[in-house]
This record gives C-alpha cells, sequence and structure tokens, in this order.
C-alpha cells in the first residue's frame, strides 16, 4: 500500500535526513515489526519441534519401559530378559541422545531469534525512546537483554534455570539410561551386586558431565560464531 502512494520508491535509507518524514518513518517501522513477526514465527517454529522431538522420546522410552516389564515377568528376569534389554535399550539411548543434541541445537537457535528481536526493539527506541516504559523485554544484544526476554533476571542464579530446562531433562534421563544398560551388561559378565551399582552410578555420573560438556562447548561456539561475525561485519568499516 505504501508503494502504491510513492511512485518512485522509498527513500534509501542513507539519504534520509536527521529529520525523517513521517512516510519514511512509517516505512522503516513497518519493515521492522515484518521482520519481528518473522522472528516470532521462527521461534514458534523452532519450540513446536522441541516439544515433539522431547514427546516423541518419552513415548518410546514409556513403550520400552512396558516392553521390558512384560519380558520380565514371562522370563522372571532370566537371560531372554538380558539379552532383549540389550537389543532394545541401545536403540532407546541412541534416539535419547539424538534428541538431547537436536534440543540443543534448538536452544542454541533461539539465542539467534531473541538476538534478532532484541536488536529491532533497539530500532523501535531509535525510532521513538518514548516506547521504552512499555518495553518488558531486552533491548541489548548481551546476557542481561537475554535474560530479560526470557523472563529470567540475571540476579537468578543461571546454574538451577539450566537444571530445569528440556535439554538437561532429557539428558539425565539418557544418563539413567545407559546406566541401567551397563548395569546389565555387567551383570552379564559375572558382576556382584556391589559392583553392579558401582558401574551404574559411575555410568550415570559420566554420561552427565559428557551431555553437560557437550551442552556447554555447543553455546560457547554460538557464542565465538557471533562474535566472528561481528567482527567481519565491522572490518569493511574500519578498513575504509
Amino acid at each position: 500500500m505504501v508503494m502504491e502512494h510513492m511512485p518512485e520508491g522509498p527513500p534509501a535509507l542513507a539519504a534520509v535526513p536527521g529529520d525523517e518524514t513521517a512516510a519514511a518513518r512509517a516505512l522503516r517501522a513497518q519493515l521492522l515489526a515484518t521482520e519481528h513477526w518473522s522472528l516470532l514465527a521462527t521461534r514458534s517454529l523452532s519450540w513446536n519441534e522441541s516439544f515433539s522431538r522431547a514427546g516423541m522420546f518419552l513415548t518410546l522410552l514409556s513403550g520400552a519401559t512396558v516392553a521390558l516389564a512384560l519380558v520380565a515377568q514371562a522370563t522372571a528376569f532370566g537371560d531372554a530378559f538380558s539379552i532383549f534389554a540389550l537389543l532394545l535399550l541401545p536403540v532407546v539411548l541412541y534416539v535419547g541422545v539424538a534428541t538431547y543434541v537436536r534440543l540443543t541445537e534448538i536452544n542454541n537457535e533461539d539465542l539467534v531469534w531473541v538476538r534478532g528481536m532484541n536488536r529491532l526493539r533497539r530500532a523501535y527506541l531509535e525510532l521513538d525512546p518514548d516506547l521504552a516504559r512499555h518495553f518488558v523485554t531486552g533491548t541489548t544484544e548481551d546476557a542481561e537483554g537475554f535474560m530479560q526476554t526470557y523472563g529470567a533476571p540475571m540476579k537468578g542464579s543461571a546454574f538451577l534455570h539450566g537444571l530445569v530446562t528440556t535439554p538437561t531433562t532429557i539428558g539425565v534421563v539418557n544418563a539413567a539410561v545407559a546406566a541401567v544398560l551397563l548395569s546389565i551388561l555387567a551383570t552379564k559378565v559375572g558382576g556382584t551386586m556391589g559392583s553392579v551399582a558401582v558401574v551404574g552410578v559411575l555410568t550415570f555420573v559420566a554420561a552427565c558431565v559428557i551431555e553437560a560438556w557437550f551442552g556447554y562447548r555447543t553455546v560457547a561456539m554460538v557464542e565465538y560464531g557471533r562474535a566472528a561475525r561481528d567482527r567481519a561485519a565491522r572490518a569493511p568499516e574500519e578498513g575504509g
């Protein structure tokens, strides 16, 4: 509709004077709002995939648990049960690990979308600084701005918040599945009850540590990539 009333096209942003006309400011606001809604839609799709992947894994785990219980009743926890468990649990663990990795990727993608929306809100404030009192979400691209958009103030514990996220929940379940799998394997090689318990505990702890390290490393890689892109974007300006 704006283009129909402006046959010559909108003015280039670099050519817009300091006292922008109302039409130019309205056009910029419309473009910013369109991008904002695009990021919102993308975030919604990402979160839908996150819940779908987590639900699919937990459904598979529930079915596997029921199957193991039925086989245990039929075989009195004999060799057939162990063989069945050793065949079934690796598949469940694979799906769980794949789910954890994908959920971590989705969280990293969400950081990108939040960063973009914070940048857009800052652009709104450049158009009209009086809007600042109406924003309850972040307008900066630092950690504080991210946490404000997520509704988790920096005064809270980031460690405790990390323990209740969806990837962490799936990661703990994966660690439990891995512990059960190796415990069953330990019983098949003649381990005592005490040694099997130790194997299960060590496996659980090791799996949690590995997944926590992977999650931290991927987030660090996202931050490094963002910093590298920012440096590349500033390079032409600094060279000029």
